[in-house]
Order: structure tokens, then sequence, then C-alpha cells
């Protein structure tokens, strides 16, 4: 089946898929996602929202991000032990809670089709946020949104690892826009 649809349509299709499949003598499901697994605890009991394990998802993001704070702008770096360009910074503390990896580049991340355009009065916890530096024409440096108008980024060499404020003449000059990467689609 190819199937549109909120997440949980599509979840109820996988479940709906997964029992069929477990129903013929010769055939093997593969094991569900920890992600269905929790909508099919949440199903049996009669609750469909899943929004706790996107917060806390996003909180684990936000913790490994805020854990690099004050360490050193290092261009192509994405290790604390080495420091961070601001897409390393996102490629080191998004990577491992989705299920697609992030390309590396903060233009490729711009241009991800994974994820979602956010509008500007829409902005949640852990939304990447684009600018445009050195060029008007590509995503030259990102950072995360951390909520109240803030958001962590790795700015340049010679600097650290900081929170900066959107609403700053800078960065509303050279904002390109923000996407959603976090959602119950792309997490683990």
């Amino acid at each position: 089946y190819i199937v549109e649809g909120n997440a949980e349509s599509r979840r109820a299709l996988r479940q709906h898929n997964h029992e069929q499949i477990k129903q013929h003598p010769e055939w093997f499901p593969a094991p569900l996602k920890a992600s269905d697994r929790r909508w099919q605890a949440l199903a049996e009991n009669n609750h469909f929202l899943s929004s706790d394990h996107l917060h806390n998802i996003t909180e684990v993001a936000i913790h490994r991000l805020e854990q690099q704070l004050g360490k050193p702008y290092v261009w192509g770096g994405t290790r604390p032990d080495q420091g961070f360009d601001c897409s390393g910074l996102v490629f080191y503390a998004y990577n491992k809670i989705l299920e697609a990896k992030l390309p590396r580049t903060a233009n490729e991340m711009y241009h991800y089709r994974r994820a979602t355009i956010v509008a500007n009065n829409d902005l949640r916890r852990g939304d990447l946020l684009f600018f445009h530096i050195h060029s008007r024409e590509i995503a030259d440096h990102m950072g995360v949104y951390l909520g109240d108008g803030q958001f962590i980024e790795s700015p340049r060499t010679g600097e650290t690892i900081r929170v900066s404020r959107l609403a700053e003449p800078f960065w509303q000059d050279h904002f390109l826009g923000a996407r959603r990467i976090l959602t119950e689609e792309t997490i683990l």
C-alpha cells in the first residue's frame, strides 16, 4: 500500500501489515520500530498521542548541544574532543536520534527533503535555523532554536559555541528560514 496522511494513519497501516505478515506460515515480519511499538502500546490502551516521546527526544538533542557550550569553533569539526563547526554541531547532536542521517553541511540541511519548512511564528525547541552570512544564495550558517527567541550556534573561528538571540539585528538581516527535522515520523 502507498499511504498518505498523518503519522497515526501510517503507523496504523504498518501495524496492520505487520499483523498480516505474521499470519503467513513462511513469512517472518521485521521487528517493529521503537516508535511503532510505542504507538501499539498506546493504541492498546486507547491512547493515540505520543508527544511525550518527541518531547523527550528533543530534550536529549538540546542537552547534547548544551554540553558543548564554550567549546571552540573548528571548521569541519564534528566531535566533542575536537570542537564543531555550525553544521557539525547539529550533525553530532541529531544523527543518533533520527531514523535517517542528516546531510553534513548547513546548505544541504537547509534543502534536506525530510525537513519541513517552519514559519517564523511557529518555531519550536529543536528547530533548525539557517542564515546566509557570506552569500545571499546559500545557507552557510545554522543554529538550533532553544525557545524564548534564543538559539545555540558554533559561530566562527576564534569563537566558542554559544547561545545567541534571534531578534538581534545581525541575525534578522541574515535569516533565511527554519526547518523542522524532529517529528514523530523522523525520530527513532
